[in-house]
């Protein structure tokens, strides 16, 4: 847990010094659990977002762009009536607990001045964004609503009063002295750092754990001055924000964790240090959702392919034996006269082997002798053109396994917007069904590529999915510009606005089509570069599949940190 009550002190002064006495413009709501407030504040505009995701609440300002929903949901629109054109006068933090409360100013509607507070709960599934009338004390509305039947300890829901959550009463760790940190703790229980955890307010493991790391051989001497020494610069308000990145998880606080290792990234601020660690989590998350039935059809077609080219495969090994019923043929007119009806079987000499040895050929006995050899030739007959049939059937299955790992490839770096781009296609294939729908697409919308900026200021644009690939491969893009996508590798088509790039615009674009390709996590990863007259969409072709040639390759390992320094 990186967003503890201590981070939660210090997001509150980064919001207070930068917000306090704004404006509240615009407020938006982008998806079920979040809220953008658009403040005007000493001269600047300013993104506040605020979250109750069960996995990433948090409370920040932002540069990310989010997409607002055509119609605003009911709680947005009771936040507009409430709060637009309201002042933000303060920002406080309840003690030590993951509960910030902004205090605004503003008129109803009959213009008397009103005062309203926006209590924000940081409690993990538990999170809430609640609105309360401060003079009643009455709760106007909440992201989510909470029955006494859910918590019989406080009701959340319009009109009722608003009750804290209740207070766990713990010390006090930026005024703690050696006492205080001994009276908490007991070094014969072990497990120091869930002592501390448990002892004193807005702590979480990953300081706790900070703590006993810095006191080494933890006593009563060591560890009281480790806490001691931990805390001083966080009660002055000294901070280092940082992100700590290995192969098994990242962590963040508003300093550095020496007993975390890792690659280690250090932000001027908390807010951009929580755009840097959140960006596309939380939209991964939504698209999990969002496209769990996708997915799913996906995943399970592929399955079938799977064993349909297991069952084509044997198909063939049974019809590469044609040779033998030819063999057999031929051998039994050769020796007619030596075969009677009613037979089983008969021996052979086999005129084709060197050796002189014989063949035993099955016979049907019910069948005359001309009767069998003829069955035998229908038999090769058949088994030849099997060989044609299941080889094309086999390369359509392989063809099909390609495309859907291509898709399966695009939903893990797809946003909403992408998914449905996803879905769409898969109802033009026929592979689902078209949902019910009141919204009406715009005839001949374009799809939206995502935008890039080399460092030397060329343009570099991406396709997401087959339809974007498809838009700019074969519309967007113009004849001599550069095109690039990774060698024999699932991922994106990337165009560069440029008939003749610089080395280093190159690599950068390689970067990208690397990073959004089925090897994101891998390094030296091929990628191939040639002249958008170079790519071709065969006839028939499923979405987003071309064939290019005149192409040249660069090894390039993808960097996420490059990434978003180009992304407009």
């Amino acid at each position: 847990m990186s967003f503890d009550g201590l981070f939660t002190r210090a997001i509150t002064k980064e919001l207070l010094e930068a917000l306090q006495g704004g404006r509240i413009n615009k407020i938006h709501q982008p998806y079920k659990n979040e809220i953008i407030l658009l403040i005007r504040a000493k001269g600047k505009n300013h993104k506040l977002l605020l979250s109750a995701h069960p996995s990433y609440a948090r409370v920040q300002l932002t540069e990310e762009t989010y997409e607002n929903p055509k119609e605003p949901p009911l709680f947005c629109m009771m936040m507009r009536k409430h709060l637009e054109g309201a002042v933000l006068e303060s920002i406080e933090q309840i003690g030590l607990d993951r509960l910030i409360i902004f205090h605004f100013r503003g008129k109803n509607e009959i213009g008397d001045v009103a005062y309203k507070q926006l209590y924000v709960e940081i409690m993990g599934r538990h999170s809430n964004i609640i609105l309360v009338d401060q003079q009643k004390g009455k709760i106007i509305d909440s992201v989510k609503h909470v029955s006494a039947a859910v918590n019989s300890y406080r009701t959340v829901l319009p009109g009722y009063d608003y009750v804290f959550p209740p207070a766990q009463d713990k010390a006090n760790p930026l005024t703690a002295h050696t006492e205080d940190v001994l009276r908490q703790v007991d070094f014969n229980s072990g497990r120091l750092d869930r002592q501390l955890v448990a002892g004193f307010s807005g702590f979480s493991p990953l300081i706790a754990k900070e703590i006993v790391f810095q006191s080494g051989l933890a006593n009563r001497e060591t560890l009281p001055n480790a806490f001691i020494e931990e805390m001083a610069p966080i009660r002055e308000h000294q901070y280092t924000p940082t992100i700590i990145e290995n192969e098994h998880k990242s962590a963040f606080y508003v300093k550095d964790l020496q007993h975390l290792s890792g690659e280690r990234k250090h932000f001027d601020s908390l807010s951009e240090l929580l755009d840097r660690f959140y960006v596309g989590k939380a939209d991964r998350d939504r698209v999990r959702q969002q496209a769990n039935d996708v997915e799913r059809l996906l995943k399970n077609e592929k399955e079938k392919n799977e064993a349909k080219l297991i069952k084509l495969a044997r198909t063939l090994e049974e019809a590469e034996n044609a040779d033998r019923f030819q063999l057999y043929g031929e051998l039994l007119t050769a020796h007619l006269y030596a075969v009677e009806k009613g037979m089983k079987e008969i021996e052979v000499v086999n005129y084709y082997d060197e050796n002189g040895g014989t063949v035993t050929i099955p016979l049907d006995p019910q069948k005359t002798p001309a009767e069998n050899a003829q069955k035998l030739f229908s038999k090769y007959q058949k088994a030849k053109n099997a060989i044609l049939a299941v080889n094309e059937q086999i390369r359509h299955t392989e063809e099909e396994l390609t495309y859907l790992d291509h898709l399966l490839q695009q939903i893990e770096s797809a946003s909403p917007k992408d998914i449905e781009e996803i879905r769409e296609e898969l109802i033009d294939e026929g592979y689902m069904k078209a949902r019910a729908s009141k919204k009406k697409k715009p005839a001949n919308s374009k799809p939206e590529l995502e935008t890039y900026e080399a460092s030397d200021g060329t343009l570099i644009f991406v396709g997401k999915n087959n339809k974007q690939n498809d838009y700019l491969t074969n519309k967007f893009a113009r004849r001599d510009e550069i095109w690039l996508h990774t060698k024999d590798i699932p991922g994106s088509h990337v165009v560069i606005r440029s008939e003749a790039p610089a080395e280093d615009t190159i690599l950068e674009a390689a970067a990208l089509a690397a990073y959004f390709s089925k090897a994101k996590s891998s390094s030296s990863v091929p990628v191939d570069f040639t002249k958008v007259r170079h790519v071709k969409k065969p006839s028939g072709a499923k979405p987003g599949f071309v064939i290019y040639d005149n192409q040249q390759t660069v090894y390039v390992t993808p960097n996420e940190d490059l990434v978003l320094k180009m992304k407009k």
